[in-house]
């Protein structure tokens, strides 16, 4: 019998960074763009376990998806919209957004959406960039997401890390441009003793013990009254992935450890609290942000 959640009245992002194992910024060093295409591709697979995993649960998410594999697997972005769920934007190939100017960076977005709305039949009004790498450096890519139509993004983790981070971005839903109603939804953080700690998903998940991630989520729905935004890859779902032996240690602990858990852990985390799309909270963060705005006393003298 399924758990009920302890927080039912806030509804939790839930989402899926859709990309194969050999796509990683871990690994983007030793393996080349160019030899994507022989590598061992198991991202279908991964993909349908997930999808599985979220019926059983009831729960919906998004699927933010490269271009290149939107290119490469239709079939499997079409079944991700049957099945309920968002299909949004991951950028082509992975390129982290700080490695690109304005114009490489509109190409990519553009490029990417056209192939996945082509292939589904789904409006793409959602972006994440890879590695969360929109920070302080690029203040170009929100107007250039305004500029094609995005309604928004979920690419910045307000933490200081080696990998990416933005520590001075806000914790929660804000408007990144002050002319435009752009909604960026950050990864979640957590705070301790003054202290902000990553706590949205990804590696930080797999490494650490499940009751960081309870005590983080309860954390933002009970005492800050705020969704979760949290995210995983299909790769992290799947031990039997092939190992990059000339990859640094750093980066082989970083991808490797606890792959054999992270389903099991996944499941607990689904059944113990309510999740759902992204669009569907940014929806409601841009009504939020929007009244919030109207409310403040320059507003009202307009």
């Amino acid at each position: 019998m399924q758990s009920l959640p302890t927080s039912a009245a806030i509804v939790n992002g839930l989402s899926v960074d859709v990309e194969d194992w050999f796509q990683v910024g871990a690994f983007e060093d030793v393996i080349e763009r160019d030899q994507w295409g022989a590598l061992d591709d198991r991202v279908e697979r991964n993909v349908n376990a997930i999808l599985d995993l979220f019926d059983e649960a009831g729960a919906s998410a998004t699927f933010f998806t490269l271009g290149w594999v939107a290119e490469r697997h239709g079939g499997l972005l079409r079944e991700i919209a049957a099945r309920g769920h968002e299909v949004a934007s991951h950028g082509w190939d992975h390129e982290r957004v700080f490695r690109m100017d304005r114009a490489s960076f509109g190409a990519d977005i553009e490029r990417t959406r056209k192939t996945i709305e082509d292939c589904c039949g789904v409006r793409v009004i959602g972006y994440r960039a890879p590695s969360f790498s929109i920070d302080q450096r690029t203040p170009w890519a929100f107007q250039e997401l305004a500029a094609q139509g995005y309604l928004y993004s979920s690419s910045v983790a307000p933490v200081a890390h080696d990998h990416y981070g933005w520590a001075e971005a806000p914790r929660f839903a804000f408007n990144p441009l002050p002319w435009h109603d752009l909604v960026e939804l950050p990864v979640t953080t957590a705070e301790f003793r003054g202290r902000r700690l990553a706590a949205g998903g990804g590696g930080f998940f797999r490494v650490l013990p499940y009751a960081f991630s309870r005590w983080a989520i309860r954390q933002v729905n009970r005492s800050e009254g705020r969704p979760a935004i949290f995210y995983f890859h299909p790769w992290e779902i799947d031990p039997g992935q092939p190992r990059v032996a000339g990859a640094p240690i750093r980066s082989r602990l970083r991808h490797y450890t606890n792959l054999e858990r992270m389903a099991g852990k996944l499941r607990q985390l689904i059944d113990e609290f309510a999740w759902g799309r992204i669009d569907v909270i940014a929806h409601r963060e841009a009504a939020r942000l929007a009244a919030e705005k109207a409310a403040r006393p320059e507003a009202r003298r307009a």
